[in-house]
């Protein structure tokens, strides 16, 4: 599917940025556009409009935000856990093998226990969840580690595909 949004970004200049092997700042230009346009339409089946690449793009980034500030207890208590269902094979078929199989580790553990993980609690119980799902731990400290490859990944498929991400 072709994206209905497609942003106007210099394809020199991202090239550019990845001579100087700027990854980071080559995934903030294509993903913040489309964060804009969430924002604007104010509706989430905005992302069913995406091409693939930008569908896994946002939903990387906003994976990526909620890991690396709370880890994934926070991600899925701040709702975003459907988020993930369908990003392992996305990863996948971007070449980021690694974090697709992570991802769907912690669907697993998830799943696993899917009543303790998806009640509302309170700030005090929030924090009990650290204590008593220790298994994402480690899981937190993989995604970590993988971050890095991940958005190399994804911005390496947005330069081998740039049409799927931007107006040329």
């Amino acid at each position: 599917m072709h994206s209905k949004f497609l942003p106007t970004i210099s394809l020199s200049e991202l090239i550019a940025l990845q001579e100087e092997n700027q990854i980071e700042a080559i995934f903030e230009q294509l993903v913040l556009p489309l964060h804009e346009e969430l924002y604007k339409q104010q509706d989430f089946s905005f992302i069913e409009t995406l091409s693939p690449g930008q569908e896994l793009l946002i939903r990387y980034d906003y994976v990526r935000m909620q890991v690396l500030q709370g880890g994934f207890i926070q991600l899925i208590q701040n709702g975003y856990v459907n988020l993930l269902l369908s990003m392992p094979l996305m990863l996948k078929q971007v070449g980021a093998v690694e974090m697709g199989q992570l991802l769907d580790d912690v669907l697993k553990v998830f799943s696993l226990n899917y009543e303790g993980l998806s009640k509302e609690t309170s700030v005090e119980e929030f924090a009990k969840l650290y204590e008593e799902y220790t298994e994402f731990e480690e899981l937190d400290a993989r995604f970590a580690q993988e971050n890095g490859a991940t958005e190399k990944a994804i911005v390496s498929y947005a330069l081998r595909f740039p049409d799927e991400f931007i107006a040329l």
